[in-house]
This record gives C-alpha cells, structure tokens and sequence, in this order.
C-alpha cells in the first residue's frame, strides 16, 4: 500500500512504489490531456463555447502560442527549450527536490506531466489548446486553461505546500 504522506528512503521499496504510482498518475493526466484536447478540437469551431453550468463553467475552444496570459507568445521554441530545461533539472534532482516525502514525487510528477501535455502541442499544432472556462457572470478567472496547466498548478500547489507543512532536512542540517 502507498502511503501519499508518508517518507521513502533512497532506494527502498517504498520509493519505487510512490515513483510508480506517481508516474503512472502522471501518465493517466497526460492521456487524459491529449484526448480532451483532440476531442475539443476535432468538436468545435475555434471560438466556440458551451455552457456547462450557468454562470460558472464552459468548454471554450481557444488557442495559445505563448504561456500562460499569452507570454511570450511566438516564441514556442524558447519555450519548449524552458519547459525541457525545467524537466531534466527536475527529473535530475528529484530526491533532492522531494526530500524522500511521498507527496512531492507526485506532485513534480505531476507538473511534469502537465509540461509535456503543453509541449507536444507547441511541437505538432505550433500552440496549445484551452478549452476549460471557469467564470463568474462576465468575469473569467483564470483565462481559458487544460488539464496540462491544471496538472502543473496543482503540482506546483501540493510541492509548496508540502515545503511550508514540512520541515526540511536542509533546515536542519544548515545546508
């Protein structure tokens, strides 16, 4: 059995099963990513939005060439170059950065996943597809997103929050 917050030593069994498991987790998001994204496309017009839930949620078929807002929009190569840069350091330090707690190999799974979802639209559609419209009356918060950037924002939320609930090795040894 995994225990999500619980601590794995370096190379023990427990820590191939949270890799494991967080791997396939990973895996399962970015399948889930890459069908939604078909779907959309292939069932939508570019601009067209369903209401799911009055005045709370649509599926909304939009483009993005750049991050997220738009950033450095045009710019897909320095940002697949980013996004792989992020993924080796990541992948490269793991126990590092997870400190053996359970949770922060999910979550940088997680991202991780989330990363690759959005790179391979920048490398075979030239930009990513956001189809989830979250939204209040007119008011749209966060621009229209996908499973890959929720996988990262939930990634990136689990890690942080695991760093302020947790104490640290470093913390203690003054590294």
């Amino acid at each position: 059995m995994i225990k999500l917050f619980a601590k794995s030593a370096p190379h023990s069994s427990s820590e191939r099963k949270i890799i494991t498991f967080s791997v396939i987790i990973a895996g399962l998001l970015l399948l889930a990513d890459q069908i939604t994204k078909v779907l959309i496309d292939h069932s939508f017009k570019l601009g067209e939005s369903v209401l799911v839930v009055n005045n709370f949620f649509s599926l909304t078929y939009v483009t993005n060439k750049g991050a997220a807002w738009g950033i450095l929009s045009g710019y897909g190569w320095l940002l697949l170059l980013i996004a792989l840069a992020v993924m080796a350091a990541t992948i490269f330090f793991m126990r590092w950065l997870t400190e053996g707690f359970n949770e922060r190999y999910l979550a940088l799974s997680m991202i991780v996943s989330g990363i690759i979802g959005n790179s391979i639209d920048r490398i075979w559609r030239g930009e990513v597809v956001d189809f989830l419209d979250l939204h209040i009356a007119n008011y749209h918060w966060p621009p229209v997103f996908n499973i890959a950037d929720s996988a990262i924002c939930v990634g990136v939320c689990i890690f942080f929050l695991s760093n302020i609930l947790r104490a640290s090795k470093k913390e203690k040894t003054g590294e």
